[in-house]
């Protein structure tokens, strides 16, 4: 046997054992999830075989290896931000757990009380629990395509009414830096980067979203990272479509696996 046919046998190999790992690591969660369900009352919405119960392009999402995946290609970039959503309800008041892993490169988030846009299919409009590679922005709490920024990672935020909501264009007038200008800080849950280092780079994270009244809390590995209390009665949302999201910019992947809820 030559050194390229060993060379060549030791890769497949290597390949086999991170497959088998990964199958493991699958197999274990799928337990944690069962368990979950039968104590604490957290119900499977994503089955880990099939996109039944979702709706979303199937040139952008799938299930591999009992993950649900999105991914843009060089061939399939996006000139909208695409979401996968839930069919089963628009849950108000809950609990959702969930793991998910996503490229250097990758952006995402996790929108709930949210409206499905009528004239872009696919899209969401209203909270989300964002997700970045690079982890710049993953705990915030994001808007999606209305207030923009209510609370960075490390804050606890009071969202108040804009001045004038009956004004024409005064939603996009109370937005600057891609922030929501009638916010007030009123606690730190700590410092920004500190709270980073305990989210892992390109490896699975728990998420755990706390959504009760008006009150947004956003867990990351069983650490706080964001809450948000909404007091805007005009722009605010109480209840809505859940679903994951892929964004516009360069080709990328997020992974999500054992998405449990849980109705309060």
């Amino acid at each position: 046997m030559n050194l390229r046919t060993q060379s060549v046998l030791a890769l497949i190999f290597i390949m086999g054992l991170n497959a088998c790992k990964e199958k493991k690591e699958n197999k274990i969660a799928q337990e944690v999830v069962q368990t979950e369900t039968d104590q604490d009352g957290f119900i499977p919405i994503f089955d880990g075989k099939s996109l039944d119960g979702w709706e979303g392009d199937p040139k952008y999402w799938r299930v591999e290896n009992g993950n649900l995946v999105g991914e843009v290609t060089p061939s399939t970039k996006l000139k909208n931000n695409t979401f996968i959503i839930w069919k089963g309800d628009q849950p108000d008041d809950f609990e959702l757990k969930l793991e998910f892993r996503i490229a250097e490169a990758g952006n995402s988030g996790i929108n709930y009380r949210s409206e499905k846009l009528e004239n872009i299919p696919f899209a969401l409009r209203g909270y989300q629990a964002d997700i970045d590679g690079k982890v710049r922005y993953t705990g915030q709490n994001y808007e999606e395509k209305k207030r923009t920024t209510l609370a960075y990672r490390g804050e606890k935020a009071i969202i108040s009414s804009q001045d004038n909501p009956d004004t024409p264009g005064s939603l996009r007038a109370n937005v600057a830096k891609n922030a929501w200008q009638s916010r007030e800080v009123v606690a730190s849950l700590g410092d920004s980067d500190e709270l980073k280092s305990k989210i892992k780079s390109e490896d699975w994270n728990e998420v755990h979203l706390i959504i009760k009244g008006n009150t947004l809390q956003h867990y990351v590995n069983g650490i706080l990272m964001s809450e948000v209390i909404d007091e805007d009665t005009v722009n605010r949302t109480m209840k809505g479509h859940l679903g994951v999201q892929v964004h516009v910019g360069p080709p990328m992947k997020v992974e999500y696996r054992n998405i449990r809820l849980k109705d309060l």
